[in-house]
C-alpha cells in the first residue's frame, strides 16, 4: 500500500476533508497516477451534497491530471507518462464501439456510483476501505488509480492545471458546441450559464467562427469574461427581458443555444429564444424535470437534446484541446484559480458558492 492525502467525505451534508489514506498497486490494465493538478467541478459538488450516508466514507474528483508512477501488465499508459483522466466507459456495449463513449451502457455504474468499498477498493482509511472509482479516477488525492478507458495520454506536455479542466468542463462546453450542434459560420449561438461549461462552449463557439455569440449569465464580470473569450453581446436577466434582448442582438433570435444552468425556467426561455427550427442542447446536471412547452416546439419544430461530456472520444478530443490550449486558441488559463491542495476547504467553498469558475487544486 501506498501513503496518500484525499479529501474525503465522511458524513451526509458536509464537506470533504483531507485525510491520510492508503492506495493499492495497480493491477491488470490500471495505472497508478500520481496527481499534479485536479479540478474542482459542478458536479463534484452537487453529488456530493446527495451522496448517501451508507456509501461513506467517499472519495471525489474527475480532472484528474498526473504522471504515471506505475503500471499493471494489462495497462495502455506507461510509467512517466502525462495523463488526463476524464469520464470512464466500458469499452464493449454498442455506443462504445461505435466511438460514442460518453453514452456508454454502464455510465451511471462506472461514473456516478463509485466502486463497491471492498476488498477491491484502492483506496483506505483506517485500514478500512473507502468508496472511490468515481468517473473511474476518484482525484481529489495525491494519488488515484485509473483504466484504459479514461486515461488519455497527452504526448507533448501541458501544465496540469491547464490540462485538468479537459477532462470534463473544457470538454463538456467545447464539444458541445463542435460535436453535438456542428455550427457555421452563419450560425447564431447564445449560451445560458457562463460558468466554466458555458464560457468553455463559447470559446467552442469563437473556434467554430459563428457569425455571433451571445451569453446570459447575472454575474457581471463573468458576462466581461465571455466578451473576452469570443461572444459578440452579453445580456444580464435581472436587467432586461431576455427574449427581448437576445432577439434585438441577433435580428430574430439565434438557431443554436446551449443550456449550462439545468434551471427549468431558463431551459423554458432557451427554448423561447430560439427561432424555428433552432436546436437546443442541454449539459447542465441539476433539476432531473422541468416542463416542456410542447406547443412551441411542435410550432417551431425545434429540436432538444441532451450532451453528455461533449459527445466526444476523449482520447482524440482532450489531446486536440490540449493543442488548441498550446497554441492559444483556446485560452483556459482565463477560467482557472488555483489552490494548494492543503487548501482544498477554500477551494470547495470557493467551488460551492460560485466565486471562482474552475478552482484547481495542485497536489505538488
Amino acid at each position: 500500500m501506498i501513503d496518500a492525502r484525499a479529501a474525503v467525505l465522511l458524513e451526509a451534508g458536509g464537506d470533504p476533508r483531507l485525510s491520510d489514506v492508503t492506495i493499492r498497486p495497480p493491477v491488470d490494465d490500471e495505472v497508478l497516477v500520481r496527481i499534479d493538478a485536479v479540478g474542482i467541478c459542478h458536479t463534484d459538488v452537487s453529488v456530493a451534497a446527495r451522496w448517501p450516508a451508507k456509501r461513506m466514507p467517499m472519495v471525489f474528483g474527475h480532472e484528474g491530471v498526473g504522471t504515471v508512477v506505475a503500471a499493471g501488465p494489462a495497462a495502455r499508459a506507461a510509467e512517466g507518462q502525462q495523463v488526463v483522466l476524464t469520464f470512464a466507459s466500458c469499452g464493449r456495449c454498442g455506443d462504445c464501439a461505435d466511438g460514442r463513449p460518453a453514452y456508454c451502457d454502464r455510465s451511471t455504474d462506472l461514473n456516478l456510483r463509485g466502486d463497491r468499498r471492498d476488498e477491491a477498493s484502492a483506496l483506505r482509511l483506517g485500514g478500512e476501505p473507502v468508496t472511490g472509482g468515481f468517473f473511474g479516477q476518484s482525484s481529489f488525492a495525491t494519488h488515484a488509480l485509473s483504466r484504459p478507458a479514461n486515461t488519455v495520454v497527452l504526448t507533448t506536455a501541458l501544465a496540469p492545471e491547464l490540462a485538468a479542466p479537459l477532462g470534463c468542463s473544457v470538454q463538456t462546453g467545447v464539444g458541445t458546441v463542435l460535436n453535438a450542434l456542428s455550427p457555421t459560420p452563419d450560425d447564431v449561438l447564445v449560451v445560458f450559464g457562463a460558468g466554466a461549461v458555458g464560457l468553455s462552449a463559447v470559446m467552442g463557439a469563437k473556434i467554430a467562427g459563428c457569425r455571433a455569440i451571445v451569453a446570459v449569465d447575472p454575474v457581471p464580470e463573468r458576462l466581461a469574461l465571455a466578451t473576452e473569450l469570443g461572444a459578440t453581446a452579453t445580456v444580464d436577466p435581472t436587467a432586461v427581458d431576455v427574449v427581448a434582448a437576445v432577439g434585438d442582438l441577433t435580428g430574430g433570435g439565434p438557431n443554436l443555444a446551449v443550456d449550462s444552468t439545468a434551471i427549468p425556467s431558463v431551459i423554458a426561455t432557451a427554448m423561447t429564444v430560439l427561432r424555428s427550427c433552432g436546436t437546443l442542447a442541454l449539459v447542465g446536471l441539476g433539476a432531473l424535470n422541468a416542463e416542456l412547452p410542447v406547443g412551441l416546439i411542435l410550432g417551431k419544430g425545434l429540436r432538444v437534446r441532451g450532451v453528455v461530456e461533449g459527445d466526444s472520444d476523449p482520447h482524440t478530443f482532450i489531446p486536440w484541446l490540449a493543442d488548441l490550449v498550446r497554441s492559444g486558441e483556446l485560452p483556459v488559463d482565463k477560467l482557472v484559480t488555483t489552490f494548494d491542495l492543503s487548501a482544498f476547504d477554500e477551494a470547495w467553498a470557493a467551488a460551492k458558492s460560485g466565486r471562482v469558475i474552475k478552482p484547481v487544486l495542485l497536489t505538488g
